[in-house]
């Protein structure tokens, strides 16, 4: 079994499950999973999990993303995106640079905002878009996102290029959309780059091009992340190898034999002696013991 993470750079024009099935292919690994789907014109950083490694998605869902988008302004769609139906067209060539940063600045923050009706949301048990791929047109219900970092990077008429850093659940079409809708000329999005995930940056990413040769050399395994690299935030604590040997085997820890570096935290990594990642632990305070929580050898 491999065990790990793959730092991927997704290429325009497949769907983010079209990567996880080729990884699939050529590692030979079954146990393969995803972080942080990317719409099929979307490209860059897209961490694909690998056995254990398939178990730590959901600490990596709650990472922050940076992305480089073109936005074309004056022109609005039903998908908020260049994949849509045209719904809208509109002069955008007089708007300047200051009109665009004091729009911009509405969007920095905490904002609320409304997915796409062309999303994977689901409603009733079915994703969004299938809904608008038959006619339903489902709301989207408001919900808070946070954009850390809103900043232009280029204004080619009609096309402005920018730089976003934003929470999870933040959608960039509906960035577009809404900004374009400020502007008075509506707005979609042209192209989109994801530059980093967490601590999975593009310039340390691998093609599923380059994954296929390089499992064809036999080099693949050596491109596998350790799983540990998206819990780096978790405290971590030592145990010595009687209490790894007993969790290992289920048993909780004492809480004096398992002495996280931030104490309260609720949950820990579990080392042992030798450096080797072996659990996530929960602290059960009513009995001041460390559950093991998810064991991963």
């Amino acid at each position: 079994m491999l065990n790990g993470i793959l730092n991927i750079n997704k290429p325009n024009g497949c769907t983010s499950f079209d990567v996880v099935a080729a990884i699939k292919r050529y590692t030979g690994e079954h146990r393969v999973g995803h972080a942080g789907t990317l719409d099929p014109m979307a490209e860059g950083v897209l961490p694909v999990c690998l056995g254990q490694g398939t178990r730590v998605v959901e600490y990596l869902q709650d990472s922050g993303k940076t992305y480089l988008a073109g936005i074309t302004l004056g022109v609005s769609t039903d998908t908020l995106d260049a994949e849509g139906r045209i719904t809208k067209e509109a002069d955008a060539s007089g708007i300047t640079i200051a009109q665009i940063e004091t729009a911009l600045n509405l969007f920095r923050g905490t904002i609320a905002q409304i997915p796409p009706s062309y999303s994977a949301l689901k409603h009733q048990g079915k994703p969004l878009y299938q809904w608008a791929r038959e006619g339903v047109t489902i709301e989207g219900k408001s919900r808070q996102v946070t954009v850390y970092e809103l900043d232009i990077t280029g204004w080619y008429p009609p096309v402005l290029n920018v730089k976003v850093v934003c929470s999870k659940g933040t959608y960039i079409r509906s960035l577009a959309n809404d900004l374009g809708e400020r502007l008075g000329c509506g707005g979609s999005l042209k192209s989109l780059v994801r530059t980093a995930y967490g601590p999975f940056d593009i310039k340390n990413s691998h093609t599923p091009d380059e994954i296929k040769k390089a499992f064809a050399e036999g080099r693949g395994p050596d491109l596998l992340l350790p799983i540990d690299t998206v819990l780096q935030n978790i405290p971590a604590a030592v145990l010595d190898e009687p209490d790894a040997r007993k969790m290992l085997c289920g048993n909780n820890i004492l809480s004096s034999n398992c002495k996280p570096q931030t104490a309260n935290y609720g949950i820990c990594r579990a080392y042992s002696v030798g450096g080797c990642f072996l659990a996530l632990l929960k602290y059960i305070p009513e009995e001041d013991i460390w559950k093991p929580e998810k064991v991963f050898l």
